[in-house]
Parts: structure tokens; C-alpha cells; sequence
């Protein structure tokens, strides 16, 4: 995505990173597996199933993530006195975030 904004940065630890990063590992295997579920024609139902558990755990990933943003990011724009900017576009993710739900 470009814009006219500068590239923002949010720098975390080697093992938060590798946390996310086996977590969204183990959630691209899963879509492998639908993906062979449904060409190895599954019940529906067992695929439905499959799909809830990456929803959630997509949205797992996503709550962690709103969690360090306002702790960290959100925290840091209020003491450094530019909080309603941040408050107002965290209020734009939460928006966001629970249309997907």
C-alpha cells in the first residue's frame, strides 16, 4: 500500500516475531489443508470446522497485535502529547477489526 504518509515501523523482540510468525505458519498449513479437504471431497461440515479455527485464529493474531499497538504505540503518542491522533486511528482499526468478525 503506498501513500503519501512515511513508512511507520513498529519494532518488536526476535521472539515476539517468531511467535507471530509460527503462528501465521501454522494457520497458512491449515488453509493447505482445506484446500486439500476440498479436493479430496470432504463433508462440508468438517471444512466449515476447519475454516472457524482459522478464523479464530486469525482473529487471535489480530487481538495480540491491538494489544501491543495500544500498549506500546498508543502509550507512547498520549506521552509524547500526540494521543488523540492515536486514540482516533486505534478507534479506526478497532472499526475495522470487528467488521471482520
Amino acid at each position: 500500500m503506498h501513500n503519501s504518509e512515511e513508512e511507520r515501523l513498529t519494532l518488536r523482540s526476535t521472539k515476539e516475531k517468531d511467535k507471530l510468525v509460527t503462528r501465521l505458519k501454522r494457520i497458512e498449513g491449515q488453509v493447505r489443508g482445506i484446500q486439500n479437504m476440498i479436493e479430496n471431497d470432504r463433508y462440508c461440515v468438517d471444512i466449515l470446522t476447519q475454516i472457524s479455527a482459522i478464523n479464530s485464529a486469525m482473529n487471535n493474531v489480530g487481538l495480540h497485535l491491538l494489544e501491543n499497538h495500544t500498549r506500546h504505540c498508543v502509550s507512547d503518542a498520549i506521552k509524547d502529547g500526540n494521543g488523540e491522533e492515536a486514540i482516533q486511528e486505534l478507534m479506526d482499526v478497532f472499526k475495522r477489526f470487528s467488521k471482520s468478525q
